[in-house]
């Protein structure tokens, strides 16, 4: 996905063209899952993916150089955002990967890659989390060190995230909760409220009337919500501003800042790309991440990889008031990646190459360490 996203858009057709002449129809599939992903073709994406595991559940992603370190990831199925995309970091590290699908119902392929370091990929989600807990069992006594263990990824839900981090100093966490379709109308606004397992904005919106209630389950039908408290965390300018940091082995990564008119920020939709001052207000804050965020909040980022137990997470963040770290987000299926335009964010290239670097070095580590 890494490298289709650097290609033209027009390129893509093409593209499907060379594939189709792949004689392994496993790979064959899930190369068209790929990229019927980048042209959002996304249901016919899932039924290639669903086609190559009928015939094979192990695929190795092709690096684009020499691989010295040998990563196996278990996957679940699904869109790319339901596992970790770790060919994104991969592929600068000289790590090979390799990718297990896990299926409900069934046992692990008897033949499995052989590898220095396991990962589990597979994103928390209602969806996932019958998956994760068979994983929890299967990969108990596993002869290779496991990172982001089942049960740990499991502590990413938005309410168990919130459950962990109460109290932490140094962290802001809006109260989050499940709450039943019936009990929405009885909440007393302002506060965020989504469909659970979405995610880059799918169905969230900010409750500001009791009025907003009822058109608002009319239009998203679940039986359940997340509901978080509202938070404003605008700046002195009016804008609203977003920090990705991957917490690698305990310690945060600068991964982009977003600079938005909008309060749900995301990165596509800021204007980054159209706006030189903010990517200018970006550029400073990543190149100036180590003396500045770091002695901040790199307390905090380490707690909550801590309280979390995870080896790796991405958390999407702001600054509250009163200068504690605002918390988003905290998964495990966050997107890093380096494949932004270079003529317009090549001051990102170095700066996320440290958070690459660091995950290679954390895989070395857990090797040494077992």
């Amino acid at each position: 996905m890494s490298s289709l996203l650097r290609r033209p858009a027009a390129s893509l057709p093409g593209l499907v063209q060379a594939i189709h002449s792949d004689p392994d129809l496993a790979y064959l599939s899930m190369q068209m899952f790929y990229v019927l992903q980048a042209l959002g073709r996304h249901e016919f994406a899932l039924e290639m993916q669903a086609r190559a595991l009928t015939l094979q559940r192990v695929f190795r992603i092709r690096s684009p150089g020499a691989t010295t370190l040998r990563l196996l990831a278990f996957m679940g199925p699904g869109a790319m955002l339901d596992n970790t995309p770790l060919e994104f970091i991969t592929e600068h590290i000289g790590v090979r990967l390799d990718l297990l699908y896990l299926l409900p119902g069934c046992d692990l392929p008897e033949i499995v890659p052989d590898h220095d370091v396991a990962i589990v990929a597979l994103g928390e989600s209602d969806k996932n989390k019958p998956l994760l807990l068979a994983a929890q069992s299967a990969l108990r006594d596993w002869p290779r060190p496991v990172l982001n263990r089942p049960g740990s990824v499991l502590n990413c839900a938005r309410d168990a995230v919130f459950d962990r981090l109460r109290g932490e100093p140094g962290l802001r966490l809006p109260l989050t909760r499940s709450v039943r379709r019936a009990d929405v109308v009885r909440l007393v606004p302002p506060f965020t409220i989504r469909p659970p397992d979405t995610h880059a904005g799918e169905g969230l919106r900010r409750i500001d009337a009791a009025a907003q209630c009822a058109p608002y389950l009319a239009q998203f039908q679940s039986a359940r919500y997340q509901v978080s408290e509202y938070v404003d965390c605008r700046g002195a300018d009016g804008r609203y501003r977003k920090m990705r940091v991957a917490i690698v082995d305990g310690r945060p990564y600068a991964i982009h800042l977003a600079v938005s008119d909008d309060w749900i920020v995301h990165y596509m939709s800021a204007g980054m790309e159209s706006s030189s001052q903010r990517r200018a207000e970006e550029a400073a804050w990543m190149t100036g991440f180590r003396g500045d965020f770091d002695v901040r909040h790199g307390a905090a980022c380490s707690a909550l990889a801590e309280k979390l137990d995870l080896e790796y997470v991405v958390i999407d963040c702001a600054e509250a008031s009163d200068g504690r770290l605002l918390l988003f987000e905290a998964d495990t299926r966050a997107l890093i990646h380096a494949t932004d335009p270079v003529d317009l964010f090549g001051y990102k290239v170095p700066v996320l190459q440290l958070a690459f670097n660091a995950f290679r070095t954390m895989l070395e580590r857990r090797i040494q360490r077992d």
